[in-house]
């Protein structure tokens, strides 16, 4: 491996300790709760990472769910209509994990009966769930919102038990990707479809298992956001979506899929991006200036990967 394949390997975690370090920096030369700063953060982060490691396992593939942040508001609304009904936490996280892991399989079995991109369904879907959101919170809530009493979740409204949800599905995601045949597989259907399908390879066998996997952290991510704000709104995870993305690409990984594919870039975004967010803050940006800083390096990434890849020469 030369020395250019290292660096560009160790870019992201080494961007990561940068903005951590000038978080530390800026946080005591402004005076500010570093402590505190950091707790939330990892409360910002946690939601993201969960969600976009899942979405690996979809991007691997070559593909592209536009889809995870709608299903990341639809899951809650139903576990909190649950609670109301049932006032049982592990029915609010059967369905939280139920509705997404469904809504995952929806998007990959349409795809696969009826021949058409992923990329297609999963819009189809966000249309879908949008309108699904305002349903229930008509339905269910009170036209406003779907409100589970803070004293039901408070128990698990901490550190360790959002951290422990984190650690475990992270461990699952490495196991299936990088101990197991599927992530071998859904590198090489990333990589090369046709030769993969040429070897007797299932794209729909294992676009189906990714979006399970994917649906499942889609679950866990829903379960974690009625813990931290059991107040659901229409905003709820509005902007899981395009966080998902840019963590995904900010970890390093190229949104094409194949070989270059790392489990650990979605953990790595997620925290660089709210690091990036709280330093933007510290500066006194707005929102504004903060997306658009986010949407430069967004870009310079993604071209930087593209323009890495294009020197590539095939092997004969």
């Amino acid at each position: 491996m030369n020395i250019k394949k290292i660096i560009m390997n160790l870019a992201p975690v080494l961007g990561l300790l940068i903005l951590v370090a000038v978080f530390f920096v800026m946080g005591n030369i402004k005076g500010i709760n570093v402590q505190y700063g950091l707790k939330s953060i990892f409360n910002q982060s946690v939601v993201v990472a969960i969600v976009a490691t899942g979405a690996i396992f979809i991007y691997t593939l070559g593909s592209f769910d536009i889809s995870l942040g709608a299903s990341t508001a639809v899951s809650p609304l139903v576990g909190g209509i649950v609670y109301l009904k049932t006032e049982n936490l592990f029915l609010v996280f059967a369905s939280c994990v139920g509705v997404a892991v469904v809504v995952a399989l929806a998007d990959s079995i349409l795809a696969s009966v009826f021949h058409l991109p992923v990329f297609v369904t999963t819009i189809a879907m966000l249309s879908v769930l949008n309108a699904l959101v305002l349903m229930l919170i008509t339905v269910g809530g009170t036209g406003s919102e779907v409100a589970v009493p803070m004293t039901a979740v408070k128990g698990l409204d901490n550190i360790f038990f959002k951290l422990a949800v984190l650690i475990l599905y992270f461990a699952l995601c490495i196991f299936f990707f990088d101990f197991t045949p599927i992530g071998r597989k859904e590198k090489y259907l990333g990589g090369n479809p046709l030769c993969a399908k040429l070897t007797g390879i299932s794209m729909n066998k294992f676009s189906i298992i990714a979006f399970v996997i994917c649906g499942l952290g889609v679950g866990l991510g829903a379960f974690l956001s009625i813990v931290y704000s059991p107040t659901l709104t229409r905003n709820t995870a509005s902007s899981v979506g395009m966080d998902v993305i840019i963590a995904i690409v900010f970890g390093g990984m190229p949104v094409s899929g194949g070989a270059r594919s790392r489990i650990y870039a979605a953990m790595i975004g997620a925290f660089s991006m709210t690091f990036l967010s709280q330093i933007m803050v510290m500066l006194n940006l707005n929102s504004g200036m903060g997306q658009i800083v986010k949407a430069i390096i967004f870009l310079l990434v993604v071209y930087i990967a593209a323009g890495e890849r294009k020197t590539k020469v095939l092997p004969r």
